[in-house]
């Protein structure tokens, strides 16, 4: 695979006569401005300069919002189909607001559709024409149907509401039952809700039809209250309903299902961090494993049958740990980021070794806010930062000094990449605010969506190759 930062931000001189966000000039002929590539937190801007997107880098880009911010959203799993390559996209989503009151939050169920975009080259061509790419969306769900560049017509966002009692701090959907999920409270409350009436009605619906979006009051199906808030929450993608919740007071807990509706939480939690409890991952493939990591900056790795102390711990970066990933193609493969923008990728087979990281990358400014693995391609992992960058990685990648001036001789003046990035950090994606979480869509390969203090977007990069998903061998 061709190895390049495919989304370039232009530096332009803000000319009189320049049109506003679309970076082009009124008139022809206004001196063309050299393109190159931005790096972020070495580069500086001159007062006559500002930042532009090329669309050239993606399929698709989208931008929306459902109101208030959102902390957390899940990509649900729908019945359209197990690889979707062609546009345009319909995709369903569960997410939950960050309120400026607590009883103004709620959990969002929505349906983006008539997601469009195209493939495009590797390469781009010298007179690219970049019309085909998709401009501004959607930005609230009162907004009426908007049209791409090209005149298509854009996405559609068909919005129901759900109140919830206090902040969403995390939201996840079951793997094997999607329209269950389960929300973490700034309350202390863990709840399990039912929204399967709400994914139908959307189902149902027309597409194209918008408008103010209803509010429903409904009762969860389980409610626990921990001492504490907290933000790690995972569903067992082996035992469906089986659930681990983890707390800021250092405690986490075993949910296992009775029935359809109900689940019996385990009084005894299991404890071994000293801090906060910041993310939980079950085993892709073990029914009683599951890994935690926490502010302590340890990983921990937990087998509900040995009781109720760790199999596995073990100091895993300098500052907090606040994510995790465990590699669904590649199970013995787990990845963490951490509140010092460090990013490290440890093989679970070396733990007995002393020394289980394979990867460890320090390119991130700022703490690591969301890490997720690919599941499609075993080698590749999507971060977001709070120095508002989205970065595609990919492990098998390896700087290629021959390819590298074949690809910059096609290019020519399109392309002045930076010589001291990691050849395996594969895409760069900005122009969120103070990025959240991001999840890749497991049913549309090349597909990511993020989460931000100012909405969402769903991003196909042109150098993620929509592909048959891997068997992670």
């Amino acid at each position: 695979m061709t190895r390049g930062i495919k989304h370039r931000m232009k530096a332009k001189s803000k000319n009189k006569g320049s049109k506003k966000g679309d970076g082009t000039s009124s008139s022809s002929l206004e001196p063309q401005i050299p393109v190159k590539v931005w790096q972020p937190g070495v580069d500086k801007m001159e007062d006559d300069e500002e930042l532009q997107c090329d669309p050239s880098a993606y399929n698709s880009l989208h931008a929306f919002h459902i109101g208030w911010p959102c902390l957390s959203f899940d990509v649900v799993r729908d019945t359209l189909g197990l690889v979707r390559t062609e546009f345009p996209h319909t995709v369903y989503f569960m997410a939950g607001t960050q309120a400026e009151k607590a009883s103004w939050n709620s959990i969002g169920i929505f349906k983006v559709s008539k997601i469009s975009g195209k493939r495009r080259e590797l390469v781009p061509k010298l007179e690219a024409d970049d019309s085909g790419v998709d401009g501004e969306d959607s930005d609230s769900e009162d907004d009426s149907e908007d049209e791409d560049e090209d005149g298509a017509q854009g996405p559609t966002l068909q919005l129901r509401k759900v109140t919830h009692e206090g902040c969403v701090n995390r939201i996840r959907s079951m793997t094997q039952n999607p329209h269950i999920c389960a929300t973490w409270a700034d309350t202390g409350h863990v709840q399990i809700w039912d929204m399967s009436s709400h994914l139908n009605s959307l189902a149902e619906t027309e597409t194209g039809a918008q408008g103010v979006a209803a509010v429903f009051n409904q009762v969860p199906l389980h409610k626990f209250k921990h001492k504490d808030e907290g933000y790690a929450i995972d569903w067992s993608p082996v035992v469906p309903g089986r659930l681990v919740s983890g707390d800021c007071n250092n405690c986490i807990y075993l949910w296992e299902p009775t029935s359809a509706a109900t689940w019996n939480i385990d009084n005894a939690p299991f404890i071994g961090h000293t801090a906060s409890v910041e993310d939980l991952q079950w085993s892709p493939t073990e029914d009683h494993v599951f890994a935690s990591c926490s502010v302590d900056g340890s990983i921990a790795i937990w087998d509900t049958r040995l009781g109720k102390s760790p199999a596995a711990f073990f100091k895993a970066h300098k500052a907090d740990v606040n994510v995790l990933s465990w590699n669904r193609l590649a199970p013995c493969m787990l990845a963490s980021g951490s509140d010092d923008g460090t990013i490290s990728i440890r093989d679970l087979r070396l733990l007995k070794e002393g020394d289980s990281v394979v990867a460890h990358f320090e390119y991130h400014k700022r703490s690591i806010t969301s890490i997720e693995w690919s599941p499609h391609e075993a080698s590749s992992l999507a971060v977001s930062s709070e120095d508002n960058q989205l970065t595609i990685w990919d492990l098998s990648l390896e700087r290629d000094e021959e390819e590298e001036a074949e690809f910059k001789a096609k290019t020519k003046e399109l392309v002045n990449a930076p010589e001291d990035l990691p050849p395996q950090l594969l895409f760069i994606h900005q122009g969120q605010k103070d990025l959240k979480e991001l999840h890749w869509h497991t049913q549309i390969p090349g597909m990511i969506v993020s989460t931000a203090a100012d909405g969402f977007n769903i991003l196909m990069p042109s150098n993620i190759q929509s592909t048959l998903p891997s068997d992670g061998a």
